[in-house]
């Protein structure tokens, strides 16, 4: 039904508008007496079987929604409600921002991808710890980056405080170095900015009565030669893992109209180097820490591919934009079938 019907019609749409559109009618279905029990009646798959105990949190399913999706952590329980296992939530900075100019999020429907050059939009990080503080169930990774005006020379400070904000709200952190839409934020992945970031965080983290996983989120277009310093970056910082990938910038074999506007790619062509990325790192490093395989995800099979792959857990963005919440229950389901 969503991709016969209702998928085509919010196709018809720009694709910024629909989100929100879509985020609204969620959020006013689920007020309905019954709505939330009836989306987790149709799409969850609970068994024990699924249940994953990764870097010290038990996850009841193996598959999260991506960050990005819900920048602002304003849908995270209705969203679960439709069989995620965790939902990441921003990324989110310490001011609020609007983000990049519009039009800034484009459909590639002939490649079954999305570029977006959102630009960090979010309401800022106390707005989103004052919805954290209503959450009851749901695990949440709480994505954190530096805001657009913040010079590299501190984007430390930023990173901190977002983290400080979040600390008791949140279940793990990602540390968001890796998007192509913020200047010159991807100096960041240098090994030494980089190891001076994630050590002011784990000292800060240490610091604290029951420290949180921290994740670093890296970009797809990493050489070898850079993803072995991220090896020896994460065994040094000793945090608890990554996210690979986010969006690339490459926009090799791309057929659709809207193929060489700039931002980052999602989807279908991201499938193939994710996977790399993720089975390059768990090889290299002897599976010395969990990774969550992120890009391109658009069937079982794919989600297969990335788990078998070296991925701990596996996260869902465009694939579900473009397959619908039924795909979240579809790969729990080979899940178990694989035994995975």
């Amino acid at each position: 039904m969503y991709k016969s019907l209702i998928r085509p019609a919010l196709f018809k749409f720009d694709p910024e508008e629909v989100h929100y559109f879509t985020f609204n009618f969620l959020r006013k279905f689920c007020k309905i007496p019954g709505a939330l029990e009836f989306l987790k009646s149709k799409f969850n798959l609970e068994d024990p079987r699924l249940e994953r105990e990764v870097f010290g949190l038990k996850f009841k399913n193996p598959v999260g929604l991506a960050a990005g999706f819900d920048k602002d952590a304003k849908l995270y329980k209705e969203l679960s409600a439709l069989g995620f296992g965790f939902i990441e939530v921003g990324t989110v900075t310490p001011k609020p921002q609007p983000g990049n100019e519009k039009k800034r999020l484009f459909r590639l429907k002939e490649d079954s991808a999305i570029i977006n050059r959102m630009g960090f939009n979010n309401e800022g990080v106390e707005q989103m710890v004052e919805r954290l503080k209503r959450n009851k169930n749901v695990l949440i990774g709480g994505n954190i980056g530096k805001n657009k005006i913040t010079p590299n020379e501190e984007a430390v400070d930023d990173y901190v405080y977002s983290f400080e904000a979040l600390f008791d709200h949140v279940n793990y952190f990602v540390v968001n170095v890796s998007s192509p839409n913020t200047p010159n934020l991807r100096e960041l992945q240098d090994k030494e900015p980089l190891k001076n970031l994630l050590n002011t965080l784990q000292e800060k983290n240490n610091a604290k009565d029951g420290p949180k996983p921290i994740l670093l989120k890296i970009a797809p277009d990493l050489t070898d030669d850079q993803l072995l310093d991220i090896i020896e970056i994460v065994q040094e910082t000793k945090i608890a893992g990554v996210i690979a990938t986010n969006t690339t910038i490459s926009r090799e074999g791309l057929k659709s109209d809207h193929k060489d506007e700039t931002g980052g790619l999602s989807g279908k062509p991201l499938t193939k180097r994710s996977t790399e990325v993720i089975r390059f790192l768990s090889e290299k490093s002897g599976k010395a820490f969990p990774i969550i395989g992120v890009g391109g995800i658009h069937t079982p099979e794919d989600a297969i591919e990335k788990l078998e792959a070296g991925a701990s857990l596996i996260q869902l963005y465009t694939g579900f934009i473009y397959e619908g919440p039924g795909l979240i229950k579809k790969i729990n389901q080979e899940v178990i079938k694989k035994g995975i």
